[in-house]
């Protein structure tokens, strides 16, 4: 082995990730770790084929509410008012870089526009654009189906165990 300890004397790298696993979340704990993040990826169906976007949020009620404006690729796959939405995924995480530890969410529901006029006014408040284009509105999507997983270190092995492993 050198001397920092990830290559063997052949020069084969040595696998130094930590030890963790995966554990799932269930709904409350998915949709609370959703509202302490600002940023997700909105996947919809565009053209017939899956489109994936970046988007900023918010979590009201248990809904997630992002904006759209009127050139985007958004605003034509907004449901009319008539019909329950359009179906969408939404996804967020936060996931260290470093370590590999974190979590990582993914809603399922029903995406429609927004009509109250009050509620419209506010959410332009709390979601600020990316791109100065005109705002046309915002989505609240509805989850369905909430899944969820948080990678979590594993907790060390007492020396004897390890030793005994060996």
């Amino acid at each position: 082995m050198d001397q920092d300890g990830t290559h063997y004397a052949d020069g084969r790298a040595r696998d130094t990730t930590p030890a963790r696993h995966m554990r799932e979340l269930d709904r409350a704990e998915a949709l609370r770790l959703v509202a302490t993040v600002s940023l997700g990826r909105l996947v919809f169906t565009q053209h017939a084929l899956p489109a994936v976007r970046p988007v900023n949020h918010l979590v009201e009620d248990g809904d997630i509410i992002v904006r759209i404006h009127d050139d985007g690729a958004l605003a034509p796959f907004v449901a009319p008012a008539d019909v329950p939405g359009v179906v969408v995924a939404y996804e967020t995480d936060a996931i260290d870089p470093d370590t590999h530890l974190g979590w990582s969410v993914v809603v399922i529901g029903y995406a429609s526009p927004v009509a109250e006029a009050g509620a419209l006014d506010r959410y332009a408040e709390l979601l600020h654009p990316w791109v100065a284009h005109p705002v046309a509105g915002a989505l609240r999507i509805r989850p369905d189906l909430i899944t969820g997983f948080r990678l979590e270190a594993e907790a060390p092995r007492p020396a004897s165990a390890a030793r005994d492993a060996s």
